[in-house]
Order: structure tokens, then C-alpha cells, then sequence
């Protein structure tokens, strides 16, 4: 396993390294929260997905909890001034999704604790306030998230603190809103493509393998955009099918170059995805062809109905990491630039090398602490986090690329911490 030696290099470099990532984050912007879903499979490490607003900040523990108020406290402090002192949280309109609320929740009572106020709205015109009750039997009230409506107007806020994900972009709502949002509108999933960020993510792995001496190998993830997806073309279906088995047999190669006896897979990803929609896993050409009605209707679902147009082809990485004898995955999330605790998502229903962001998944609440050790007596707390650091490095390179404002933001410098 890679863990034990991942670390010691990692620590070998370690002024090296905080170096060149704060050199890389003084030209960057950042989001004021964001995760990571990491898969170690033993012979390589690497986060799959990044979410750019996070749905699951009650599931990280209360120890990281608490401390995460302190990192959102300095984030909006270093970046928006001692002035910001009332928050609009602007969430999905998940009314029905009782879960979702207690992660509001947690994120409200994480920014009323460093002292602010926060009103919860929705980016909807209403006629009345809406009272929504969380899993765990908190009710909240829900206002228009429009700004000239009477609860914004009378509350007016500093600042706009998004989790919702602009699946729908939500035009006419941005068309009257002036104050700062974070993270912006503009990294939604209206326009985001996760090829753009995985292009950004292997790029960065290049160069910080350079300066750790390791195989890039061990901490990249091959991703190829595929964009003529048309599941009832069959001459489309034919060219996704040559394209996955090109990946496997060049996966197979690399393999067999480092004497992993793992048979390659792939998943096949909407570009514009999240909530582990359209996500199919894909041993071979032939699997495509031979799908059946669940998995073309997987392939077609999409939050908001949208459209599936264009795919990522995407290296499988089975997951070594279990909890209670069920496969697992460990979560990072991020407050600025500093880790701020996570989760581990199991499910007792998928083997190593599913997708485990599925109906049925499981989240288990796991501090930074708990990574202290490992099998390894390796902390892997230092290793998940830079994988996690890379991903944030990413989506600031990400959102450069997309010409993305943050608005009234102030760059600052940013230490690693621990």
C-alpha cells in the first residue's frame, strides 16, 4: 500500500510543497466551502468529484463542526471585511428532501455561532414564507430569495452564501441581485463541466508529483470529455463503446507497467452531473450496447430534468477503505482553503468499485482526527488532504478559465494548516 511511503514524502517536502500551494492560491479565488469524494484503492489516491456546494454539513462531526466556525469566521473576515455581519443563505428548493434541511441547519448555526445573522431563502418569488421541517424535527422558515422582496429588503444582508447548486441558472433571480454571492452563481452546474476540472485536477497532480518525486500515477484520475452522447444513436452509442475500450486497454497497460493485478474499469459520467445522477459503471464497449431500460434511464437522469448531451469517460478507482464491513469512501470538505472534517459514505448494497453516491448510501461521521492513523500508522489525514488541497487549486483554475467574478472578493494570503 502507497499510504505510509505518500506520506513520508509528503512530509519529507513539506516546505516545498506549502510553497508552491500558496504561490498557486495568491492568483486564484476560492470558494468559502467545497468537497471531495476520495477513492484509495492501495495503489493509487485520488478524488473523484468535487462539489463546490456542499450538501452535507451535518454529517461532518461536532468536534470539526465547531471548528469549522471558527474557518468560515476568518474566511469571510480575510475576504470580505470585519463589516459583513448579516448572511443570506440561498439553499435548494429541495422543500421535500427533509435531509437536506438538517444540512442547512448545520450551516446556519456554523455562521450564527461566529456571530452573524443569517436568513434562509430560496432564489423564488413567494407569496408567503414557507415553514420546512429537517429530518431531525428542526423547522425552518424559507423566505423569496429576490432582493426586493420585503424580507431581503428589511434584513438586508452583507452577503450571499450559496448552497445551491444552479443546476437551473436561475436568470431572472440574478438579474436583479446586486450584493456579493459566494460561491458564485457562475460555477454552477448551468455551465460547469467536471472535464474542465479534472483537466486542471491531472495537470496539477503533474507538477506536484514533480516536486514530491512520485509517480503521477499514483494521485491522477484519467478523464476524457466525450460529447457526441446520444443514447438512441447508434453510431454515437458505437463511438462511446470504441472509447471505453481504448481507456481500458490503456489502463491495462499502465497496469501491467506497475504490477497491478487489477482489472480495469470505467465509469461513464453526465459532464454536467451531480447528486451521483447519470453515473454508470463500465467494464467493457460491449457493456454499452448491451444496456438495458435501468441503465439508459440512469443515463438519462439529470437534476432538473436537464438533458444529458455530453459525458466524461472516467478511470474506475475501487475502494479499498470499508466501515463495518461495507464498502466506503471517505468525504473531504473544505472551508476556504483549510480541511474542515468530513464523512465516509458507505453502502452495504455496492461492491469496492460501484459508485457509493447512490440511493441507500450510508454517511458516517468522520473527524479529521480519526484519520490520524492508519493501517499504515500513516496519517491519512496528510495524505487525503492534499489530494483535497489539489481539487480546491483546481476549481480556482477552473473558475479563471471560466472567467468567473468573485465579487468584492479580497485575495489573501493562505497557510496550511497542521
Amino acid at each position: 500500500m502507497i499510504t505510509g511511503k505518500l506520506h513520508q514524502n509528503f512530509c519529507t517536502c513539506k516546505d516545498k510543497l506549502v510553497q508552491w500551494y500558496c504561490e498557486k492560491k495568491k492568483i486564484l479565488n476560492y470558494p468559502i466551502y467545497s468537497s471531495y469524494d476520495i477513492r484509495d484503492a492501495g495503489f493509487k489516491i485520488s478524488n473523484v468529484d468535487a462539489n463546490i456546494y456542499p450538501a452535507g454539513f451535518n454529517n461532518i462531526c461536532h468536534v470539526d463542526r465547531e471548528s469549522a466556525s471558527g474557518l468560515m469566521d476568518q474566511y469571510i473576515h480575510d475576504h470580505y471585511g470585519s463589516e459583513i455581519k448579516k448572511i443570506q443563505l440561498l439553499t435548494e428548493e429541495h422543500t421535500n428532501n427533509p435531509y437536506y434541511w438538517d444540512n442547512v441547519g448545520a450551516i446556519k448555526e456554523i455562521l450564527e455561532t461566529g456571530g452573524r445573522q443569517v436568513l434562509i431563502s430560496i432564489p423564488q418569488k413567494l407569496d408567503q414564507p414557507l415553514q420546512i421541517q429537517s429530518a431531525s424535527g428542526k423547522t425552518f422558515t424559507v423566505y423569496s430569495g429576490y432582493q426586493n422582496s420585503s424580507a431581503i429588503h428589511e434584513f438586508k444582508p452583507d452577503l450571499c452564501i450559496s448552497n445551491n447548486d444552479f443546476s437551473n441558472s436561475h436568470e431572472e433571480w440574478a438579474s436583479q441581485f446586486t450584493i456579493p454571492v459566494n460561491p458564485p452563481r457562475e460555477l454552477g452546474w448551468y455551465q460547469r463541466k467536471k472535464s474542465t476540472y479534472f483537466k486542471h485536477y491531472n495537470q496539477l497532480v503533474e507538477e506536484f508529483s514533480q516536486l514530491v518525486g512520485i509517480d503521477p500515477f499514483i494521485l491522477n484520475v484519467r478523464t476524457e470529455l466525450f460529447s457526441d452522447f446520444e443514447l438512441s444513436d447508434e453510431e454515437a452509442q458505437d463511438k462511446l463503446a470504441q472509447a471505453v475500450d481504448q481507456m481500458i486497454a490503456n489502463l491495462q497497460t499502465e497496469y501491467s507497467k506497475r504490477g497491478i493485478d487489477q482489472k480495469p474499469f470505467v465509469f461513464v459520467k453526465n459532464n454536467a452531473g451531480t447528486y451521483g445522477l447519470a453515473v454508470v459503471r463500465v467494464g467493457s464497449g460491449a457493456e454499452i450496447k448491451e444496456w438495458n431500460y435501468k441503465s439508459r434511464k440512469k443515463m438519462k437522469a439529470a437534476k432538473g430534468g436537464r438533458e444529458v448531451s455530453e459525458v466524461i469517460i472516467q478511470e474506475g478507482i475501487p475502494s479499498r477503505v470499508q466501515s463495518d464491513g461495507a464498502s466506503a469512501e471517505p468525504v473531504i470538505y473544505m472551508i476556504g482553503c483549510d480541511l474542515a472534517g468530513g464523512f465516509l459514505r458507505t453502502h452495504t448494497e455496492k461492491s469496492s468499485t460501484d459508485s457509493l453516491n447512490s440511493p441507500g448510501a450510508v454517511y458516517k461521521r468522520l473527524c479529521v482526527s480519526d484519520l490520524n492513523v492508519s493501517i499504515e500508522k500513516a496519517p491519512l489525514e496528510n495524505v487525503y488532504g492534499w489530494s483535497a488541497r489539489l481539487g480546491l487549486l483546481a476549481i480556482g483554475l477552473e473558475a479563471q478559465e471560466m472567467n468567473v467574478r468573485y465579487r468584492d472578493f479580497r485575495r489573501t494570503d493562505c497557510l496550511v494548516k497542521g
